[in-house]
């Protein structure tokens, strides 16, 4: 078994791999769709953060590919369904890098309130410029949230905490933490925030989200934050925005196009404007939430290939059979048909094979089933349960 770690996965990673017997190769920077191709051949782990693209044809030509681990929050670099039609699992670290993204945050929007990076650019120059015009404290002003998951939420506890009044729109119907208050709209929630900040997912449908009427329609003089994903903003309406006055201040984490790799050349339309904090990506890139990121994601596709477990991937049935010692354990992942079980059950009383446990799961088109047998098998079982027309990937995990 062997896997692969692209752009800086955490070495954690690599530990918890190898202490399974999974022999791992690691990339500093992501590789593009050629390159991964290439690199994927004999390969059945992949783990990537944000800037590796594992496309439908990336996908096609990883003939020995089994599980792909996003070392991050996000999955849109990833085609789900592709991977899912190939029985390609996919996990994630949804939660892992959560408060490292809401302290950066809070740590942003105070520096903007403040006009901290204009004060200190002034200082770098020789310039003493100590005044309190367009300075103000945190207290009583308002935030709003726009994207209310694990994130948002977290923000908007520790926001109240600094004494702020929190609106949020989400397009699910989320519980208020404290006293934050949902909003019916994007354009209700501008119309009151003193800050704004995105915390949304990377679906296709969220491309845009945020254009010039978004940004018109915010209130004079408020902040404007991104550290969700790049593509969600029209960065050169907030550029527009920004020179004008209108905003007084924005922090970009996230960009539509990033270099891959450490020290690569990057630009952006809202290099050199005043008040304005670039971040390379790192929301979620403190020392704490890679280590623990690392673990989790690398436990993950562990237990994926030593007990079939797909609890939490975000693509495949999620099923998980406990037990399951001196036993054999089939993994059948199966177009999500009537009567599948019955026929796996069949074939296997067929050739007098004792079943000890089973587990199945379905999800939308799939179905994964997880069966413990207690006695050695002939090579025949194998083969007729792959030769099921529903079959879509059967592993043999012991």
């Amino acid at each position: 078994m062997k896997a692969l770690l692209l752009e800086n996965v955490h070495p954690d990673a690599t530990a918890y791999l190898q202490a399974a017997g999974i022999e791992v190769s690691t990339r500093h920077g992501a590789l593009d769709e050629r390159e991964l191709s290439e690199a994927l051949q004999g390969v059945q782990l992949l783990g990537i953060r944000s800037g590796t693209r594992v496309t439908r044809s990336v996908l096609a030509n990883a003939t020995d590919l089994i599980a792909v681990g996003t070392f991050c929050i996000g999955t849109n670099q990833v085609d789900l369904v592709a991977a899912a039609e190939k029985g390609i699992a996919v996990f994630n670290a949804p939660f892992s890098n959560t408060r490292s993204v809401v302290e950066l945050a809070l740590a942003e929007m105070i520096c903007l309130t403040r006009g901290l990076t204009d004060k200190s650019n002034a200082l770098h120059s020789g310039v003493w410029d100590k005044s309190a015009k367009g300075s103000h404290e945190m207290r009583g002003r308002t935030l709003g949230i726009v994207g209310y998951g694990n994130i948002g939420s977290q923000l908007s506890v520790l926001a109240e905490a600094l004494g702020m009044r929190v609106v949020f729109f989400d397009t699910a119907d989320r519980l208020p933490m404290g006293n934050a208050q949902s909003m019916s709209s994007v354009v209700e929630l501008l119309e009151v925030a003193d800050v704004v900040s995105l915390h949304v997912d990377g679906r296709a449908g969220n491309a845009g989200l945020f254009g010039p009427e978004h940004f018109a329609a915010m209130r004079p003089g408020s902040v404007f934050l991104n550290l969700s994903r790049g593509f969600v903003v029209e960065q050169g309406a907030l550029a527009e925005h920004i020179r004008s006055g209108h905003i007084a201040g924005t922090a970009i984490d996230v960009f539509p196009i990033e270099p891959k790799a450490q020290g690569d050349p990057f630009e952006s339309e809202l290099q050199g404007l005043p008040n304005v904090i670039l971040t390379p990506h790192v929301g979620g890139s403190t020392e704490e939430a890679q280590k623990d990121i690392g673990r989790f994601v690398g436990d993950k596709l562990r237990d994926y290939v030593a007990s079939g477990s797909s609890a939490l991937s975000v693509n495949l049935p999620q099923t998980r059979l406990h037990g399951g010692e001196g036993s054999h354990r089939l993994a059948h992942l199966h177009t999500n048909t009537p009567g599948v079980l019955a026929t796996v059950n069949s074939v296997l009383a067929a050739h007098d094979v004792n079943i000890e446990g089973q587990a199945l799961t379905t999800r939308d088109q799939l179905g994964y089933l997880l069966t413990d047998i207690g006695t050695d098998y002939a090579p025949d079982v194998v083969q007729a349960l792959n030769r099921m027309p529903e079959t879509v990937r059967l592993r043999v995990l012991s």
